[in-house]
């Protein structure tokens, strides 16, 4: 069975600028915290530090808004501004009623605000999702990978909301080194059932895992993650995205 999970947080991040080398930043903290990293542990990271060292920030100052973005927001007491910014980084809107806009990024995510954001950034300012996770995550395994010498696994996640359940949750919206997705199908249970449909988003549970030690409030934008049995892959969330010919609500 092994030593079981560990989940360590990864203290001492800086406030992380536009421009900023994140992986630099990252090994600096790893090792000013005197950790290390193992073969095959997994490095979480929160997406606001890879957006703001991104440059993926807006100024709401700078922004004019449409007319159906100030029509909706008047009605709904929000901020105009930051909805002509969530549509105009959405490619179609998924709901847009009761104050709540639900969109569909570029990327092919489906979440509130088209993953635009406010917190934990200056005051108005939002921030945006990266332009490519996939990438952003393969770019940080390379360079701490040749600093500690493993082979390890990153991902980068944010917090998105979910149908039918209060709460909400960390996801991986990038990954690089790891199969995001558990595929259990023709194998069989512990009682000897074959499993048919079974397939595990491993990424999105070490993902939401290690949020109970990054927290919103705590300043810890990172985590280790170790002890995940996973299979090693490059990179591709978009295994973590249903298809739309398979996406019964669509």
């Amino acid at each position: 069975m092994g030593d079981g999970i560990s989940i360590l947080p990864v203290e001492g991040v800086p406030e992380v600028k536009p421009g900023d080398d994140l992986s630099l930043t990252l090994i600096s903290a790893i090792r000013g915290g005197g950790r290390s990293l193992n073969p095959k542990d997994v490095l979480v990271v929160a997406q606001k530090i890879v957006s703001k060292a991104e440059g993926r920030l807006v100024r709401l100052d700078d922004v004019r808004p449409s007319l159906t973005a100030r029509r909706w927001a008047e009605a709904f007491g929000k901020d105009p501004r930051m909805v002509e910014v969530a549509l105009s980084e959405s490619k179609r809107v998924v709901r847009m009623e009761r104050g709540v806009l639900i969109l569909e990024t570029r990327h092919g995510f489906v979440c509130a605000n088209a993953g635009v954001d406010h917190s934990n950034v200056a005051e108005g300012v939002v921030s945006l999702l990266p332009e490519d996770p996939d990438g952003s995550a393969y770019t940080i395994r390379l360079a701490l990978e040749k600093e500690f010498s493993v082979s390890l696994a990153v991902i980068i996640s944010d917090t998105f909301g979910r149908p039918w359940r209060e709460g909400l949750v960390n996801v991986a919206i990038g990954v690089s080194g790891m199969a995001p997705v558990a595929d259990y199908r023709g194998s069989r249970d512990w009682m000897g059932a074959q499993l048919r449909v079974t397939t595990m988003a491993v990424a999105d549970e070490v993902a939401s895992s290690a949020e109970l030690v990054m927290g919103k409030d705590q300043g810890i934008p990172a985590a280790i993650v170790r002890g995940v049995d996973f299979a090693e892959e490059g990179s591709n969330q978009l295994k973590l995205t249903r298809p739309p010919e398979l996406d019964l609500f669509r």
